[in-house]
């Protein structure tokens, strides 16, 4: 595929382009949590401890003008502020996921314990006393 420009960026394949939408440390973890219903930023916050305020509001307006989430503010005091998926962030889901099992059976090539492994692993440990 030959190189192309898209708002005076140079790109070589359509992974580079579609990884400037979705990738970085907090793109597909927010638009994860979106996945099955609407959220407000502070229950974004409360599923994401390690971002910080800046970064969820740089991560959520860059994800609302690529057209991967809508933002409704309703006008009252405190403000309340929505966050939900598009038809194209609902697209990006299938790739998320994929990645997401990609991940989990790189964990498991590399012996690294999942949650889900860590607590059957407990509760086996809580039988056998």
């Amino acid at each position: 595929m030959p190189e192309f420009k898209f708002k005076d960026k140079l790109y070589f394949n359509p992974v580079e382009f579609a990884m400037d939408w979705i990738g970085g440390a907090w793109k597909m973890p927010i638009l994860w949590r979106l996945r099955e219903k609407t959220l407000r930023y502070s229950e974004i916050k409360k599923t994401l401890p390690h971002i910080s305020d800046k970064m969820l509001s740089q991560s959520l307006r860059e994800l609302e003008e690529l057209g991967l989430l809508t933002r409704k503010v309703y006008a009252v005091v405190p403000p309340k502020t929505e966050y939900t998926l598009t038809d194209l962030g609902r697209k990006s889901i299938l790739v998320i996921h994929s990645i997401r099992d990609f991940g989990i059976y790189l964990m498991d090539v590399s012996g690294i314990e999942t949650k889900a492994e860590k607590k059957i692993s407990v509760q086996a440990k809580k039988r056998k006393k």
